[in-house]
C-alpha cells in the first residue's frame, strides 16, 4: 500500500547544516530549495543577494515549507562565511573547479556544523567564497552535460552529507 503525507512514519530529525544559497533568484528554484532543505532537516537556508523573490511564484514549488524552514535573507554572503568560519563551521562549496572533489569520496571528517555553499544559477559559486571553503566538492555526471539544477544538485550533496552524518 503506498504511503501518503499522514501515514508516512519518518522519523523528524534536524541536521548541523547550513545552506547558503548565494544568489540563487529565480522563484521556482527557491520554492524547491525550501523543500529540499525541509526534507533533509537542514537546520537553516540563508538566502544571499539582492532582490530575493519570496512571493508566490516562489511558494507555488514550496508547497508550505517556507513556514518551518528556519530561513533568512542577507545582502553579503562573503561576511556570512568568513563569520560561520571563524565559529567553526566547516564551509563546503559546491562547485566544479580544476581541484574539486567528487562528492562520492568525500568523507566528514568531524563533528563541527556544515554551511554547504550553492552558486548561482548561472555562475556558481564565487571565487572569493572558493577561497576561503575548506573543501569545493563536485557531482560526477556522465552524459554530455557539465551541470545540472542547482536543486538537484544541492538535493545530492544533501542526501550524501546526511547520510554520512547519520552513519558517524
Amino acid at each position: 500500500m503506498q504511503l501518503t503525507h499522514y501515514t508516512t512514519n519518518f522519523k523528524q530529525q534536524q541536521f548541523p547544516i547550513t545552506v547558503i544559497a548565494e544568489h540563487v533568484t529565480n522563484a521556482p528554484n527557491i520554492g524547491s530549495l525550501f523543500r529540499t532543505c525541509d526534507a533533509f532537516g537542514v537546520e537553516k537556508l540563508v538566502f544571499c543577494g539582492n532582490d530575493i523573490p519570496l512571493g508566490r511564484k516562489m511558494t507555488k514549488t514550496s508547497r508550505a515549507t517556507e513556514k518551518v524552514v528556519n530561513y533568512e535573507v542577507r545582502e553579503s554572503s562573503l561576511e556570512l562565511i568568513k563569520t560561520l568560519k571563524s565559529e567553526g563551521y566547516t564551509i563546503i562549496s559546491l562547485e566544479i573547479t580544476t581541484t574539486s572533489k567528487a562528492l562520492h569520496n568525500f568523507k566528514i571528517k568531524n563533528q563541527q556544523p556544515i554551511a554547504l555553499i550553492i552558486g548561482d544559477e548561472n555562475f556558481g559559486v564565487t571565487e572569493d567564497i572558493l577561497n576561503i571553503s575548506h573543501d569545493i566538492l563536485h557531482i560526477d555526471m556522465f552524459g554530455n552535460n557539465s551541470s545540472m539544477n542547482v536543486v538537484q544538485a544541492t538535493s545530492i550533496a544533501l542526501y550524501e552529507i546526511t547520510k554520512q552524518l547519520l552513519i558517524n
